[in-house]
Parts: structure tokens; C-alpha cells; sequence
């Protein structure tokens, strides 16, 4: 499938509220417009499209959808042709969705683990219209989409292995340094970043571990690193630069219990033609200084998609 990145995600929320300070303050998000269908939800914008992150009122903190930018409508036909193909289910939005959405056309399925997916194009913009909100030099989205996710699931198989890299086009990346199972993937079109979305193995929890998000210098990196430590959030990895990328990153936590790695690149990131295995996580920082899962990762019971029905259920 040619998809650029994730264009959009989607949260239901538990305090909505406290990210109307926290995006604009700690992130330097923009606050976006809201739907004339969803007044009651919060859009957070990184760059000139309508928005990249929304937030719905909810009685759990748990992933809605993450949303997948198909390159057009040709290559959004193609996809839908590949999917009817491989007998993967989906459900073709209507026009109220896909005007809440912001797109041209949309479909909506579920991946192997449970995972709500989103696969449209066309989404709204506006050129030169993205206020950030504070002093912040901006987002590197666009053409390589928001960032990546990292996703806990609670199982790890060929399964899902199958669905992302036959179905989905996605190439595999390799599984990183950590002790537990993890696979990094990115999308076909990605030739900017490492990984679009990882799986790491996780018994019993599933959830966001944490979204990393692309700033236009290391200022940006520095500026949010101080405004964190001044806000006394939680970190969950100090400074730091990770083997498999030229880029200086940190983490912590949001008010929703996932967390944030924010990333000023050094120099382009490049493929390195082999298979990623490196001795260690990170070359330098990166110190371990919170817990290593938030309070988004709960049990499948509670954030799983509700139409999800596993095959041997």
C-alpha cells in the first residue's frame, strides 16, 4: 500500500481539559477548530493540516484510531482492492465521519491484536495557517507524516507480522536492542524515519507506550526538556541519542499516561541497508529515570477496541 504516515490520531480522553493547557504550554501544539459534529472534543494542530491529534471525552484513557495517509485516491482504491483481496474486513465511512475527519474518503478496520486503524486521504489544510502555542520553531509532519507510535500488545505473531508487512506494505525494520519482543515497521512511502509504528510483546497490557514527534531544531528539543522539568512532569528517559538514529530525543509523561518523545534530528536520517541490531538502546542519555510503562497501558478488557473478537474466542 503506498501510505505516506499515520496523518492523524485519535484518543478517547478523561480530561479533556488538561490538555487545552498542556498541549499548547509544554508542546507548543495549536488548538484547532472542532467539527460542527463534535463540539465537545479537542484538536491539536502540529503543521498546517486541520489537525493531528484529537482528543474525545471518555470513561477510559485508551487509543480511538490511529489514522493512515493514503498517498491519493488512486493509491486509496488500490488499497481497498488489496484488502477485499485478503479477506480483511472493513467498514467504508459515511460523509458525517468523514467531515468530522477532515478527509476526502475514509475506511475504518481492526488489526490482528485489537487496534482500531484508519486508512483515508485528502485530509484538510491550510497553507501558512499553523499558530503553535507558545514559541516553538515548529513540527517536521507533512510528507512523512506526525511521528511514530509505539504500541504495547498483549500478543506477538505471525498473525500480525502478516497483516503488517503483506497487507499493510509496511517493510520491516528489525526488533531493537531491548529483552522483550518488539517489531519496528514503517510505511512504504516513509524514506525520513526509521519506524512509523512498533508492537512491543507485552502479556496481559496493551496500549500506547509513547508517540515520538519530530521538532524543526534541537532548541525546540531543549526548550521543552526545561519546560518540563520546570512543570515537574514525569520523565520517563532523560536526553539522549538512540544507536539506530541521528537524532537527540527525550521522554515523559501526559496527562493521559502515555508518553511523548520529543525529537530534533542532527543530520537526516538515512537507511543503513541491514537489518537493525544494535548492541545497545541508546550511544549516550537516555537514562531510565520513570516507570517503564504509563498508566495508559491497561489490560485488553479495558482499551481494546469493542468490536474486537478474537478468532479462538
Amino acid at each position: 500500500m503506498d501510505i505516506i504516515g499515520i496523518g492523524y490520531l485519535g484518543f478517547e480522553c478523561t480530561d479533556v481539559d488538561a490538555w487545552r493547557s498542556y498541549g499548547p504550554e509544554v508542546m507548543g501544539f495549536g488548538i484547532g477548530s472542532n467539527p460542527e459534529n463534535d463540539s465537545e472534543s479537542l484538536y491539536l494542530r502540529m503543521d498546517d493540516r486541520r489537525y493531528r491529534l484529537a482528543l474525545h471525552p471518555g470513561e477510559v484513557d485508551r487509543l480511538a484510531y490511529i489514522g493512515w495517509e493514503a498517498k491519493g485516491r488512486l493509491e486509496y482504491m488500490a488499497a481497498l482492492k488489496k484488502f477485499r483481496d485478503e479477506g480483511v474486513e472493513f467498514e467504508v465511512a459515511d460523509e458525517e465521519l468523514c467531515q468530522k475527519r477532515g478527509v476526502k474518503e475514509l475506511i475504518r478496520f481492526l488489526d490482528p491484536v485489537g487496534f482500531r486503524h484508519e486508512l483515508f486521504y485528502g485530509q484538510k489544510w491550510t497553507p501558512q495557517s499553523f499558530v503553535p502555542g507558545r514559541r516553538h520553531g515548529g513540527y517536521l509532519a507533512g510528507k512523512r507524516g506526525l511521528g511514530h507510535i509505539v504500541l504495547m500488545s498483549p500478543e506477538y505473531n505471525r498473525e500480525l507480522e502478516h497483516f503488517l508487512i503483506n497487507i499493510m506494505g509496511f517493510r520491516w525494520y528489525g526488533s531493537g536492542a531491548g529483552k522483550g519482543k518488539t517489531g519496528f515497521f514503517r510505511s512504504k512511502l516513509n524514506e525520513y524515519t526509521s519506524h512509523d509504528i512498533a508492537y512491543g510483546h507485552a502479556p496481559g497490557r496493551m496500549g500506547v507506550h509513547h508517540i515520538g514527534v519530530f521538532v524543526n531544531s534541537i532548541r525546540d528539543v531543549g526548550e521543552t526538556y526545561d519546560i518540563v522539568k520546570k512543570k515537574d512532569l514525569q520523565l520517563l528517559m532523560t536526553l539522549g541519542q538512540h544507536s539506530q538514529d541521528p537524532h537527540v530525543s527525550f521522554y515523559h509523561y501526559n496527562p493521559s499516561g502515555f508518553a511523548f518523545e520529543c525529537i530534533g534530528e542532527i543530520e537526516p536520517w538515512h537507511d543503513d541497508g541491514f537489518e537493525l541490531n544494535p548492541e545497545v538502546m541508546s550511544v549516550w542519555g537516555h537514562e531510565m529515570v520513570g516507570p517503564m510503562l504509563g498508566s495508559f497501558i491497561k489490560t485488553p478488557e479495558e482499551v481494546r477496541d469493542p468490536e474486537f473478537k478474537p478468532k479462538n474466542g
